[in-house]
């Protein structure tokens, strides 16, 4: 049963990777018809564009959605792949141990820097 709830989680964070990436593309790869490229006329990479984005509390939302997802899909499924070559089970626990702890310092610190890119905190400032 519990196998099955994780796999569920793997494939409906699939699913919101792709929402995501979608939206992503449209607004940084679409030009001027999909009226999301851009915040002025210039392009989506250009300086003031991109501070903007940061500024936006509904990019740093679906950055850090994107981020938890694409890390626990990505963690999960390297996890999966790496059991199906039926190690030791110290050696599954150790792994587990691993990826989970990666996986919450990575999010962690992605979290902090789209919320301090929102909020326009500085170091040392």
């Amino acid at each position: 049963m519990r196998d099955r709830t994780w796999w569920t989680l793997h494939l409906g964070a699939g699913g919101l990777i792709l929402v995501l990436l979608g939206l992503h593309m449209a607004i940084m790869h679409l030009d001027a018809p999909s009226g999301l490229a851009t915040l002025n006329s210039a392009k989506p990479t250009d300086w003031a564009n991109v501070a903007a984005r940061a500024r936006s509390g509904f990019f740093m939302v679906t950055y850090i959605l994107l981020l938890g997802a694409a890390l626990f899909h990505g963690f999960y499924g390297l996890r999966t792949i790496v059991f199906e070559l039926n190690p030791a089970p110290a050696v599954k626990r150790g792994v587990s141990a691993v990826l989970t702890v990666a996986g919450v310092v990575l999010f962690a610190f992605g979290a902090f820097v789209a919320w301090a890119a929102w909020s326009g905190f500085t170091l040392g400032a």
